[in-house]
């Protein structure tokens, strides 16, 4: 059983299983490539002067998640359903247990209508979203939604500091204590 799985392969997801996995947590990303990123000519993300290729970013993104200790599995959900204290996702290639689900799904909100998750017209009026809390969770015990799903703007830095605020959120209700993820360089790689 995996302790995190996380639906969408786009930055909200890649981003919240890069800290989830740093965690320690089991993460598996079910990857459906279609993320809208691929699209995409990115001059605004930090980090990248001279613009960045959506696909170039997606496959650094991807590199970054697995890395990190994530699996990544390229695979469209069928559906989601409780199973005990967790859910069960079904693919086209099989089904996977875990004990956490993130919805990073962007504008897709179908999955989750089994489990209960309540449905909500956009801020934006450009479709519908998850209801989310202010830390992520959706309605249901266990489910977060973060990036588009959860209702940020289809900036792609947005959706990846939400997929990483959203990580943040379930790591610190998990442990009961704040979670942070901060790396100090040694000596010889800061000269």
């Amino acid at each position: 059983m995996y302790d995190v799985i996380i639906v969408g392969g786009g930055p909200a997801g890649l981003s919240a299983a890069v800290f989830t996995a740093r965690a320690g947590m089991r993460t598996l990303v079910l990857d459906g490539g279609d993320s809208s990123v691929q699209r995409a000519l990115l001059n605004n993300y930090l980090g990248f002067p001279e613009g960045i290729l959506g696909t170039d970013f997606r496959s650094a993104g991807l590199r970054h998640a697995e890395r990190a200790g994530a699996e990544v599995q390229k695979a469209r959900v069928l559906s989601v359903a409780r199973l005990g204290d967790g859910f069960r996702v079904s693919t086209e290639d099989g089904e996977f247990d875990g004990r956490y689900l993130v919805l990073a799904t962007g504008k897709a909100t179908d999955l989750a209508a089994a489990l209960g998750a309540e449905v909500v017209e956009r801020a934006d009026g450009k479709g519908v979203c998850f209801r989310v809390d202010g830390q992520g969770r959706t309605g249901v015990p266990g489910v977060w939604a973060a990036g588009v799903a959860a209702g940020t703007t289809s900036h792609v830095i947005v959706a990846a500091g939400d997929g990483a605020r959203v990580a943040i959120n379930l790591l610190s209700e998990v442990t009961g204590k704040r979670h942070v993820d901060h790396d100090v360089p040694r000596v010889a790689e800061v000269s």
